[in-house]
């Protein structure tokens, strides 16, 4: 042996040895024909053949039976004899007959002259790996049948610029586009035109871009160009580099359920008015014992007062009581309109001792004289922060709830304290206020507790209730950020406490500030005003005008918004208008107040009103007086308004003194300007 053989049989016997240890590979050589001529430990462990057992055997008994019946073993060698390779996955058989599923390559062999020597074949059994994919397949094809399944929800695909690439059944039915009309197509044409050319669509796929989600709700198009009302979720796909691959959007129709909410939230508003109603017709007998006494010391003032001369110590005194009954009277008005007008929430920081004695005032009238009435507020009670009406119609409710389980009368107890809450109850943490009310009547039996805060729901006789009262206690309670317990024993009584949080001290301070120091009579204003009144009410007008002149200002009055204008036209120079509200014909309060902006709109208007049911819209676009006012509350709301009066006052007044009034004397008189009757 040469010394140049000599390492070359080295290099094949080292060769023959790797091979023999690779264990998860088949590796053997099939001779031109298609028999196995060598055969390694890999082989034997994947296919279960010994090499004595498979050398000289055709390759094909390693194939299924249909795949030898397709001639598949035969066609792997010729193409391998022809291209030099051949590479496939399929199911291969194990000795034991078994399957395996298995990715085979077959090389074809030549010696130095090119003549082909047979075949290098390697396979690897990957039946797991198959398995995986097997079962990838299938849970995608399962869910694209989930997808397609799907009728309620339209569930589709879209590419990174928004085309839609797929499109489910449920995008079918709601949208009303089939998948060979839309494919393709950007997804904005589901929007309307106002949301297009505010570029919504755009900032959806912006957002889902930035965030990975964008979820809204809003109006959507349908084919046929009719509006739904869709809740819509668009969600960012990445692929493994973390690179937008496309967007997965899924909509919903809740134009049903939308419109059933509307409807639900307008029985609700009914219903709540219904029972503010119902609290108003408990109260009418107590209000109208308190406002024929209000009247009776106006009256009995006014009568005395004719017959006293002017300066005496007397007059001055019936003159300070029928002042504290207006008074009276005016706190009582602000109570029935916080009742009955369909106001929003309005929080502000309450006195809660003040509050609850107040309450008590108000709903002791109705209960009756058999029961009796006790308070126990501790001295240092902490402020909340509520809606006042509200929790004064909470009061009253529990209340009327107490008087009607003590038909033969008892005691009604009302207390107020500080507590501290610890996660209880329903996980409310802090200091809180409790407010309770607890009677010695009938109590509730345990089957009915459960249900007692629930709307509708009454024990009481048909006609006697609407079972509302207890509900608004809690949705009280609830939007209070509080909660309501109850705990009753029959025939011992029944206990109800309102948890309220207490208001924080930064929220106090605030609520000061904005107040300021308006107990103090502001500055007089630097130089007399000339102002326009306009009132329905004549006496309600010259009365205003009077407050006016003792206040240093030149007044003039008038009794509806048309003669208002007319004035204004004449070219007489005013400095603000104060006109009321609520006024007959066919132009209100606000009406003429933006007819004199859009005319003269450096001219500052002032409304006033009792009542107003959408107050606070008015109050966005004018400054409001709350009626009945003060001459010290008139006198802040001009000071308001001053830097508006500095603007619209820079040219001097007038050289001469027009007359300051033009009113009717009576009803049935003229305006001075135009034929129609003041009270027209």
């Amino acid at each position: 042996m040469s010394m140049a053989a000599a390492p070359m049989q080295d290099q094949d016997r080292i060769f023959r040895m790797l091979v023999e240890a690779v264990v998860d590979y088949a590796i053997y050589m099939v001779d031109p024909e298609g028999r196995v001529s060598t055969w390694n430990s890999g082989a034997q462990r994947i296919k279960g053949y010994a090499a004595e057992e498979v050398i000289g055997q055709p390759f094909s008994i390693f194939f299924t039976e249909e795949d030898r019946e397709a001639g598949r073993p035969e066609a792997a060698l010729a193409t391998a004899r022809r291209v030099g390779r051949y590479e496939s996955e399929g199911w291969r058989i194990r000795k034991d007959g078994r399957r395996f599923w298995a990715l085979a390559v077959l090389d074809a062999v030549h010696d130095e002259t090119g003549r082909l020597i047979g075949f290098a074949k390697v396979t690897r059994d990957i039946s797991e790996r198959h398995a995986t994919q097997q079962a990838l397949l299938e849970s995608e094809r399962r869910f694209r049948l989930l997808v397609q399944g799907v009728t309620d929800y339209a569930i589709f695909m879209l590419d990174p610029e928004g085309r839609v690439t797929n499109w489910n059944t449920g995008a079918r039915q709601i949208k009303g586009y089939e998948a060979v009309d839309i494919i393709g197509q950007h997804f904005s044409r589901f929007y309307t035109e106002e949301d297009k050319a505010a570029g919504v669509p755009q900032r959806a796929l912006a957002q889902a871009r930035t965030t990975g989600r964008f979820e809204a709700e809003g109006w959507r198009v349908r084919k046929d160009g009719s509006r739904f009302w869709a809740s819509v979720v668009i969600d960012a796909i990445r692929d493994e580099q973390g690179q937008i691959i496309g967007f997965g959007k899924v909509t919903r129709d809740l134009t049903e359920r939308r419109e059933a909410q509307r409807v639900v939230e307008e029985t609700r508003a009914q219903l709540v008015q219904s029972q503010k109603l119902e609290a108003l017709g408990q109260l009418t007998g107590g209000v109208a014992h308190d406002f024929n006494n209000i009247l009776q010391v106006i009256s009995a003032g006014l009568t005395l007062a004719e017959k006293l001369p002017a300066g005496s110590a007397r007059l001055g005194q019936i003159l300070a009581e029928m002042r504290n009954a207006a008074t009276r009277g005016t706190g009582l008005t602000k109570q029935l309109l916080a009742f009955s007008r369909r106001a929003p929430l309005h929080r502000e920081t309450v006195d809660t001792g003040k509050g609850i004695v107040e309450s008590v005032e108000m709903f002791g009238r109705m209960l009756g004289a058999d029961i009796a009435i006790e308070m126990q507020i501790e001295p240092d009670i902490w402020p909340v922060r509520i809606d006042a009406s509200q929790f004064e119609v909470a009061l009253l409710n529990l209340a009327v709830n107490a008087r009607d389980a003590m038909p033969h009368g008892g005691t009604l107890h009302v207390s107020g304290r500080n507590v501290t809450l610890k996660g209880e109850p329903q996980g409310l943490s802090g200091p809180f206020v409790a407010v309770s009310v607890r009677d010695t009547g009938l109590g509730i039996p345990e089957e009915v507790l459960s249900r007692i805060f629930e709307p509708f729901f009454t024990t009481k006789p048909v006609g006697k209730g609407t079972g509302l009262g207890l509900s608004q206690v809690h949705g009280f309670a609830q939007q209070a950020g509080g909660a309501v317990t109850i705990a009753s024993t029959v025939n011992e009584g029944t206990e109800v406490t309102l948890l309220l949080p207490a208001a924080s001290q930064s929220e106090i301070e605030r609520e000061q500030d904005g107040v300021g120091q308006q107990d103090e009579p502001p500055p007089p204003l630097p130089k007399e005003l000339r102002i326009l009144v306009v009132d329905d009410d004549a006496a309600v007008a010259r009365l205003t005008v009077g407050m006016l002149e003792g206040m240093g200002h030149r007044a003039i009055a008038v009794t509806e918004p048309n003669a208002a204008l007319h004035r204004l036209a004449e070219e007489e120079r005013f400095d603000m208008v104060l006109s009321d509200v609520v006024m007959p014909g066919s132009m209100n309060g606000v009406e003429l107040a933006r007819a004199i902006r859009r005319q003269w709109p450096d001219l500052p208007v002032l409304l006033a009103t009792g009542y107003a049911g959408d107050i606070n819209t008015i109050q966005q676009e004018f400054a409001v007086l709350h009626k009945p006012f003060t001459a010290l509350e008139l006198t802040h709301a001009i000071r308001a308004m001053d830097a508006s009066l500095a603007r619209a006052s820079s040219a001097p007044l007038p050289q001469t003194r027009p007359p300051l009034w033009d009113m009717p004397s009576a009803a049935g008189s003229r305006l001075r300007h135009g034929s129609r009757d003041a009270r027209a």
